[in-house]
């Protein structure tokens, strides 16, 4: 399969990060399935940086970038949500995402289901001040973690701290609009004369809540293999294609399809 049929059957289940799958009802596509374990083990061995074709794939105005330009936005951005974490946590002398949820004000909801949606949901932030964490999701995961092949690949984590500390990104960056890189970088849409449309640039944004989550729960791996690990407890199937367009977007190559009659 190719990158672009990849990415045209896997586009109901990766329109973002995070909070953003989406499993919906619809005529899944098929992918040769690969064990959970494999995948992991490749995924956590890509650096942060080298995730940015992935990450500016589901970039609405990625068609106008050059990967220079991703690659710099990747850094800064990383650099930014590293920054804010760091901020955050000693201006209120706390480090763990609950603490400062609930420091901040926060009012944060452990729903089993988002209402209202036929797609797997797994958190996201309602402004102002609202961040919900679906649990159906976490307790999947959970399940897997509880495998020792599982938890000597992603070590001592815990899911909904993860998801709480990416959604909490997004109400700093609402906090600090009016001064975070985020926000501030643009791109130059059209120009006519005096007139212009500047834009923001929506990936820049996931870009550094995933580093901000990071540096709250000292992951040692990117965050973006959550979107695999998460995916599979939903559909294995699905997981593994997303897993083969990761592997792809990065320069590395898939491991080869397993024969598998037990899939978890």
């Amino acid at each position: 399969m190719t990158k672009q049929e990849l990415q045209k059957a896997l586009e109901p289940i990766a329109q973002g990060l995070f909070g953003k799958q989406g499993i919906r009802r619809y005529e899944r596509p098929h992918f040769p399935l690969r064990s959970l374990e494999t995948m992991l083990k490749d995924l956590t061995e890509i650096p942060q940086e080298e995730w940015f074709a992935y990450v500016f794939s589901r970039e609405p105005l990625n068609g106008k970038f050059q990967d220079d330009q991703r690659r710099r936005w990747m850094e800064q951005s990383i650099a930014c949500g590293r920054e804010y974490g760091r901020r955050i946590c000693q201006e209120y002398s706390l480090s763990t995402p609950s603490e400062l949820a609930k420091a901040m004000g926060m009012k944060v909801t452990y729903p089993t289901y988002p209402e209202k949606t036929d797609r797997v949901l797994f958190a996201e932030f309602r402004e102002p001040d609202d961040i919900r964490i679906y649990m159906d999701g976490v307790k999947k995961a959970k399940k897997f973690l509880e495998r020792p092949e599982i938890s000597s690949i992603l070590g001592k984590l815990e899911v909904s701290e993860l998801l709480l500390a990416h959604e909490l990104f997004h109400y700093v960056e609402e906090k600090y609009k009016k001064e975070i890189y985020t926000r501030r970088e643009k791109i130059r849409l059209w120009s006519l004369g005096p007139l212009h449309n500047d834009s923001t640039i929506i990936a820049l944004s996931e870009i550094a809540a995933m580093a901000f989550a990071r540096e709250l729960v000292k992951l040692p791996y990117a965050p973006y293999v959550m979107d695999v690990f998460l995916v599979y407890g939903y559909s294995p199937e699905e997981a593994s294609g997303l897993y083969e367009e990761m592997m792809e977007f990065a320069g590395r190559t898939p491991c080869a399809p397993e024969e598998r009659k037990d899939v978890e």
